[in-house]
């Protein structure tokens, strides 16, 4: 039995996933298996993934396309290893990411049941950039304190840059697949009720910010978003949870005001408490659209030209 099964969900990313599966294959800590989950791409991907020379990648195939949670599912209910760690199919991990997990698991298995790093994002230009994080508690290595008080802006970990207990999943649940918006979102929110995370912070992943059919596309309207009431009504005297939900309703209902989708603009601007959001996310959701739409092109083009500037903070 290996240590780690590592999940690669795949749909349409010929360009990026032979990269991704060296980055891979060529870990330190060499204890692992492969299981790539083809979602049904219709271009050349699978083709390249069976190009790739490891008797480690088992490739899964669905019948149909199901999205990105179905496909961690299907890998995480294929995983013959007691650590499922996940990588999307355009990103890639440092050569000790594995290395770096696997101290983490000897070092806090006993209370945590998710391990992470750190990323790294490479921008249009080439150029790498680590995002803010101006509350983590944790400066080397440690348990996450706090994670709803503190995690107010960028997550400190993406999806593929964790780690997780396979029985985790037994508890928590495995990804909702009615989701296809912020699936992260709800996965963290229920982890984080339940459980602790580990948390090394040091940058081991590098998410392509460029990739086309990137997860971070803004276009949100007529997509399905994580049911924030209903982790509001299960833990209705949890306020440090009410900021961390009112926060993602913030960040949601700003893209659909600029996407025009007035019905669930105004129904999550009024699940919000606005006492919760700080002076400059309380402006930019009273501003006229073509304002906000203007920052928003501008703070995208400055990201992705390496420079920050962000209303989290």
């Amino acid at each position: 039995m290996p240590r780690f099964s590592v999940v690669i969900p795949l749909y349409n990313k010929e360009n990026f996933i032979e990269a991704t599966l060296k980055s891979v294959s060529e870990q330190s800590f060499q204890d692992f298996e492969i299981l790539v989950v083809n979602d049904c791409a219709t271009d050349t991907s699978l083709e390249v993934v069976k190009s790739v020379t490891d008797p480690r990648i088992r490739v899964i195939q669905h019948k149909k396309n199901k999205g990105l949670s179905a496909s961690r599912n299907t890998g995480i209910r294929n995983a013959s290893a007691p650590y499922i760690a996940f990588l999307d199919a355009d990103d890639l991990w440092k050569p000790n990411f594995l290395e770096a997990m696997n101290h983490l698991i000897e070092k806090f298995g006993d209370t945590a049941s998710l391990f992470a790093s750190t990323y790294e994002i490479i921008l249009s230009n080439g150029k790498k950039t680590t995002l803010p994080f101006p509350k983590l508690e944790v400066t080397q290595e440690g348990i996450i304190p706090r994670f709803f008080e503190t995690s107010l802006g960028y997550n400190y970990y993406c999806m593929s840059s964790i780690c997780a207990k396979k029985s985790l999943f037994e508890d928590v649940g495995y990804f909702d697949e009615k989701i296809n918006y912020s699936e992260d979102v709800d996965f963290n929110i229920r982890v984080n009720l339940k459980h602790q995370v580990a948390l090394l912070n040091e940058p081991l992943v590098t998410l392509n910010f460029v990739s086309e059919n990137q997860i971070t596309q803004s276009h949100l309207k007529g997509k399905v978003i994580p049911d924030y009431q209903f982790y509001e009504v299960q833990n209705p005297n949890h306020k440090a949870l009410k900021k961390y939900l009112d926060f993602h309703r913030y960040v949601k209902a700003k893209l659909l005001k600029m996407e025009h989708a007035k019905g669930p603009y105004r129904q999550l601007k009024s699940e919000i408490d606005f006492n919760n959001l700080n002076w400059k996310q309380r402006l930019l959701l009273r501003l006229p659209n073509a304002v906000l739409k203007l920052i928003f092109k501008g703070k995208r083009f400055l990201l992705k030209n390496g420079v920050n500037v962000s209303s989290y903070s």
